[in-house]
């Protein structure tokens, strides 16, 4: 999760955040050496004596500054179209979640069980536990069974929602009417937490969404705890 004065990303907990990282790297390591070289040419023009002043064209340099910035631009497009392909890629999900956002709350459902759903609501700042985060804790988390892909049904009651978790490279628009999907899989055990991210209401700081990944063993005895509670 995010703490406090960080200035980089979260770390990654799933296969296509690392690779929204490395791009992110790659990316950043392209736009230093555009920033450096020209930074240099802008001081070598204003410090240096033997600038010709009467040079009007040259087409070599009119090949050059035009090639350049195509073959720039395709170095940092290949690369971010293969990550956008592959987080539009949901094969055989072990277990499907059905995230339903709500004025101010998130509900989910796991499809694959007959009655196994519930509400998810902020922890409010008088009720924490100690070691607990304020504004991140919810009564109810989603769980799910570590390094298995997951499909996520986003959609909302209401108005625009947006079910993003930023460890796992996740980001969905919930829209009313309309059925999104959304895929992940945990690399680690841990507890994962975001919040929404379109502006939804007077309470929109006060949705989060929290994601615990269990080993599978853990995952199945709460799945059958939870469904003998209901």
């Amino acid at each position: 999760m995010a703490h406090p004065s960080q200035l980089g990303f979260q770390d990654a907990a799933s296969p296509v955040m690392e690779e929204l990282l490395h791009f992110h790297d790659h990316a950043l390591m392209i736009v230093f050496l555009i920033s450096t070289l020209v930074l240099y040419i802008i001081v070598a023009m204003i410090t240096t004596k033997l600038t010709n002043k009467y040079i009007l064209d040259s087409q070599e340099v009119e090949i050059i500054w035009t090639l350049l910035p195509a073959i720039i631009l395709i170095l940092i497009a290949l690369p971010s179209l293969r990550i956008l392909y592959l987080m539009d890629e949901v094969n055989n999900p072990h277990l499907t979640v059905k995230a339903m956002g709500h004025q101010w709350y998130w509900s989910y459902e796991y499809t694959d069980y007959t009655d196994l759903g519930f509400d998810s609501y902020m922890v409010p700042t008088q009720e924490l536990s100690p070691g607990q985060f304020r504004l991140l804790e919810v009564d109810h988390r989603m769980v799910v069974p570590v390094e298995s892909p997951i499909r996520v049904l986003v959609s909302a009651e209401d108005v625009l929602h947006s079910w993003a978790l930023p460890a796992l490279g996740v980001k969905m628009d919930a829209v009313p009417g309309r059925l999104n999907q959304t895929a992940f899989i945990t690399s680690r055990p841990g507890v994962f937490y975001g919040q929404c991210s379109e502006i939804c209401g007077a309470n929109h700081s006060f949705m989060p969404i929290v994601v615990e990944a269990v080993p599978l063993e853990h995952f199945e005895n709460w799945s059958a705890t939870m469904l003998e509670d209901i």
